[in-house]
């Protein structure tokens, strides 16, 4: 099988998402009272409404509602004043009623979008990027100095409610294939559930994946859901089909379901071009179909053939009316809008001379933007760069490696983090003995300039000192000083490590630097 840089020169691939968000910070479900919690007991926040038993009459959430306009106008959404609930088919044991509540042609936001910034190595999977200059647009992307952004639609924001929860036993993988018996919770039966549908303007895997990043961090911004990908309240469908470059029809696609992290919608996406590219080259034929990305395997699996709306059975839930919007409502929770990440992100390279990709890396995760911010109120203007270099790589690789890690309550206070850099920048200690402050830090949980006395780390940065102790180096290694005078310049590494030896690592290693070089080529 080719790699997907390979087939991607030959072949274009044509990408949408559908983005399925659990509103996880209500209280009670889409059309019932029944209490919204993880990890509950099985079936204990159930009752007639969302087990759909006869008779039983649902009544909408009205912050559910608001929720789901928060989220259109966050995505630059069109909000619609008039809709309606409809029933879909949906004839899984996981679903009592045999119907899921959502909407029909007209969801409460449509025709919106967001706008991806791409850089680094996914920036190549685009090839028409070669072709353009900075500044320059194609298609639906604009050349940018660090990759491109790339635009992309949003076709509808609808609300619907969650299935409930089927767990396969006797099964190795825990799936139904090979299971003995299937247990059901009707818990998260009912759950507001909004789905999000982009158009089909991704072209590359990484693009996906900067999507759902994104609309994650917006959705956080918001306070709609916890985004917990883990437990379940966020998940994607990837809808994906190749054409030859080009060619503007759009080929068969296949739907790859129920993704729930990040890595696995690209591995996913990434794996289905180069399958689709392969049958293709073969002379076979795509089918419409469900597939299962399975990590351990790394390949797709199929599901089912894929439905139709026909399959549905489309029609208005004749228990719910059809809703309308004031503008009031509307203007009310537009004035409910916080500070959104592309407008943080711009403020942080505005006001504190940040570069794009920093600024941007920040506000990936609300704590570690947060936290900028309070380093930032007390901390001279020159620190950003460096506090940006401290959070963005050693802050953030702690969070990563550490999902229970809170930045918040942890010994490194925005204080400790400002001091910390500060004796960086003003050579007090070096760029190595700073990480080394920065672990004691959290270990220990004292001040950086306490860590340093104590373990007598502070910088030597006395020309005079510095200056006895090249010479001593260089009078003691004249055969190496000949090697590097005839050319051998890479030894200025080993005349360094001998002057922090002889000065047990605390010489300020630039001035000595500095200081090796006009002498050596003086």
């Amino acid at each position: 099988m080719k790699t997907m840089e390979e087939v991607l020169k030959d072949w274009e691939a044509v990408i949408g998402l559908e983005v399925h968000c659990e509103l996880t910070k209500l209280n009670t479900k889409m059309f019932c009272g029944c209490k919204l919690e993880f990890g509950a007991e099985p079936n204990t926040h159930t009752c007639p409404v969302c087990l759909g038993l006869p008779g039983a009459l649902p009544v909408p959430n009205k912050a559910a509602i608001e929720n789901i306009v928060l989220a259109g106008l966050a995505t630059n959404c069109d909000i619609e004043k008039h809709t309606m609930f409809y029933r879909k088919g949906y004839m899984y044991p996981d679903m009592a009623k045999n119907f899921q509540t959502t909407q029909g042609p007209k969801a409460f936001c449509m025709r919106g979008w967001l706008d991806l910034n791409v850089d680094g190595k996914g920036a190549s999977e685009r090839p028409i990027m070669a072709q353009l200059e900075e500044g320059e647009s194609a298609e639906n992307v604009t050349r940018t100095a660090e990759g491109y952004t790339a635009r992309v639609g949003i076709t509808r924001i609808h609300m619907e409610e969650d299935a409930g929860k089927m767990i396969h036993m006797g099964g190795g993988e825990g799936r139904i294939s090979g299971a003995t018996h299937s247990l059901v919770d009707y818990n998260r039966a009912g759950t507001p559930l909004i789905e999000l549908v982009t158009e089909p303007d991704l072209r590359t895997p990484e693009e996906a994946r900067l999507f759902m990043q994104k609309l994650r961090q917006i959705f956080l911004a918001l306070g709609i859901s916890d985004c917990s990908m883990e437990e379940g309240s966020l998940r994607a469908d990837g809808n994906i089909s190749l054409r030859r470059r080009g060619t503007t029809q759009f080929g068969t696609k296949t739907e790859l379901k129920n993704i729930n992290s990040f890595k696995s919608l690209h591995d996913g996406l990434a794996y289905e071009i180069c399958r689709q590219a392969e049958v293709l080259e073969e002379g076979g034929i795509i089918y419409q179909e469900t597939r299962h990305w399975d990590p351990s395997a790394k390949r797709t699996i199929v599901m089912r053939v894929k439905e139709t709306a026909d399959d549905y059975r489309m029609f208005p839930d004749p228990d719910l009316a059809p809703y309308d919007l004031s503008d009031e409502f509307i203007e009310a929770v537009r004035a409910k809008l916080p500070e959104l990440p592309d407008q943080k992100a711009a403020r942080f390279t505005e006001s504190f001379g940040l570069s794009g990709y920093d600024s941007r890396q920040l506000v990936e995760n609300m704590a570690t933007a947060d936290f900028f911010e309070a380093c930032m109120q007390d901390a001279d203007a020159k620190l950003a760069k460096p506090l940006a270099n401290l959070i963005n790589n050693d802050i953030a690789a702690l969070m990563n490696a550490d999902q229970d890690f809170d930045l918040a309550s942890s010994p490194l206070t925005p204080a400790r983090a400002v001091a910390l850099v500060d004796l960086v920048a003003k050579d007090a200690i070096s760029s190595k003995q700073g990480k080394e402050v920065f672990a004691a830090i959290l270990e220990e949980d004292k001040d950086p300039a306490a860590i340093v006395e104590e373990r007598g780390m502070k910088q030597v940065s006395d020309t005079g000192a510095i200056e006895a102790v090249v010479d001593e180096v260089l009078a003691a290694n004249p055969d190496k000083v000949e090697q590097y005078k005839g050319g051998k310049t890479g030894l200025i590494g080993f005349f360094v490590g001998q002057c922090m030896k002889a000065m047990k690592g605390q010489g300020n290693p630039k001035l000595i630097n500095q200081m090796l070089s006009q002498k050596l080529e003086g």
